[in-house]
């Protein structure tokens, strides 16, 4: 049984890919809660349980993308070039790509004896408990980040911190295309042995 089951984990991990394009088909609340369940299941040093969730829907998609294109213009003020109406609408689009995009954030940690990249690691981890139940399930997911994630006004729509860190911009929905095979690099490519 233990086999069995360690083998459709290892063939879900290898399945696993960015689906980039989606369908307007919404995942159901069970199945946002099922992704999330398992997110809480990572490992995290000093039991921090760092992550923080923000499942964006509907017309919060509209309402973040907003903030993501006044983001862009105020860090492009002086850079009109960069600051185009294409590249505005592009930025503005964005959270629209997918039904659901959920903002994943690390919490700065409050304990002294805890370092902030252990918790950024324990989000990361996190993430990919979401990604790789999100396949288990047939649904798109794309873990995204981009500049918006690093801006002071984006994390101030989600009502973190300025210490605090958006980890992933996880966009969830149904395939509307076919994953693209992956063929990464044998791990003896990457493994010392000592």
């Amino acid at each position: 049984m233990r086999l069995i089951l360690m083998t459709t984990i290892f063939e879900t991990i290898k399945r696993r890919r960015s689906i980039g394009k989606m369908t307007d088909q919404v995942p159901t609340h069970e199945q946002v809660e099922r992704i999330l369940e398992a997110a809480t299941h990572a490992p995290n040093h000093h039991k921090t349980e760092p992550w923080k969730f923000f499942v964006v829907s509907g017309k919060a998609r509209v309402e973040m993308g907003d903030v993501m294109a006044q983001a862009l213009a105020e860090r492009h003020k002086d850079e009109p070039h960069l600051c185009t109406p294409a590249s505005l609408d592009k930025e503005r689009n964005k959270p629209l790509r997918s039904p659901i995009l959920i903002a994943v954030a690390s919490k700065a940690p409050e304990q002294g004896n805890v370092l902030a990249i252990e918790n950024i690691e324990a989000t990361a981890a996190a993430v990919q408990n979401m990604l790789l139940t999100a396949e288990e399930m047939g649904l798109a997911a794309m873990w995204r980040t981009g500049d918006a994630a690093y801006d002071p006004r984006v994390k101030r729509w989600f009502g973190l911190a300025p210490e605090d860190q958006l980890v992933a911009f996880v966009y969830l929905g149904y395939p509307a295309i076919q994953a693209s095979e992956r063929h990464p690099a044998p791990a003896d490519n990457k493994t010392v042995w000592l």
